[in-house]
């Protein structure tokens, strides 16, 4: 093992799928992770099969999700053979459920005033940051239903919305700690989702692509600052029922 890859947060699970070795023996400590994919590519099983790495090598890991309450992200852990459950009760990972709802607000009793204001309420959630790892899934149901963000977007000015979250962003990672974002690009114009492209050190991207009447999965590594082992270009995986996610020795033609 190089020194580098000593410093890294492992993805472990070496026994069960070669994923953390295929990308170099895990993620750098202080950066932001950004993983891209349209609707079924395997966002929210990637996120999970992170988290759950990660906490078997001993990492906090908060996961908040956009769309699964805590009952259905056990289920589908479950269904993974990701068994969460002791994690959770050893309280180091901590699973969050953004409920935005009709409203476009997280679920609760707040003034008029102060609804819709999600990402001003993500950055205030002290606890959420607290682990070592902070998982976002899916972040860019946040920023669509954020209205600071949205009528920036509707001036032209998405750069300047993206700003601010940045800026926390940033100050999170500077403690050591990585911030792991997924989003849909399909939900959200190219300026708006820009400068996460830009300042993400490691940009990871979920495609799926149809050969014959097979459709195989593949990631596409766009960026990888940090990396201890040397990392590829694309990565072969499958989602498997009962087994997770499984990284396949072949390449997509």
């Amino acid at each position: 093992m190089s020194l580098a890859s000593q410093d890294l947060f492992s993805l472990g699970m070496e026994d069960h799928d070669r994923l953390n070795a295929e990308l170099g023996g895990g993620i750098p400590p202080g950066s932001i992770i950004l993983v891209e994919g349209d609707y079924g590519a395997g966002k929210s099983v990637m996120s999970q099969r992170f988290s759950y790495g990660l906490c078997e090598e001993g990492h906090d890991v908060t996961m908040l999700s956009t769309e699964l309450t805590v009952g259905s992200f056990l289920d589908q852990m479950h269904s993974l053979s990701y068994d969460a459950v002791d994690h959770l009760l050893d309280e180091n990972m901590l699973f969050l459920h953004a409920d935005i709802g009709d409203g476009n607000t997280f679920s609760g009793g707040e003034e008029e005033s102060d609804r819709k204001q999600l990402l001003k309420r993500l950055m205030e959630a002290e606890v959420m940051w607290d682990a070592d790892v902070i998982v976002i899934d899916t972040f860019d149901s946040i920023l669509r239903n954020d209205p600071k963000f949205e009528a920036l977007v509707r001036q032209n000015e998405e750069r300047q919305a993206a700003l601010e979250i940045i800026s926390f962003f940033r100050d999170i990672i500077a403690q050591g700690k990585c911030v792991m974002l997924t989003v849909d690009p399909s939900t959200l114009d190219e300026e708006a989702i820009g400068p996460f492209r830009s300042i993400a050190d490691v940009f990871l991207e979920l495609e799926m692509i149809e050969v014959g009447n097979d459709v195989r999965r593949q990631i596409a590594v766009k960026r990888f600052a940090g990396m201890g082992e040397q990392v590829g270009d694309t990565i072969g995986y499958s989602v498997r029922s009962g087994t997770g996610v499984v990284i396949e020795s072949r390449s997509v033609a």
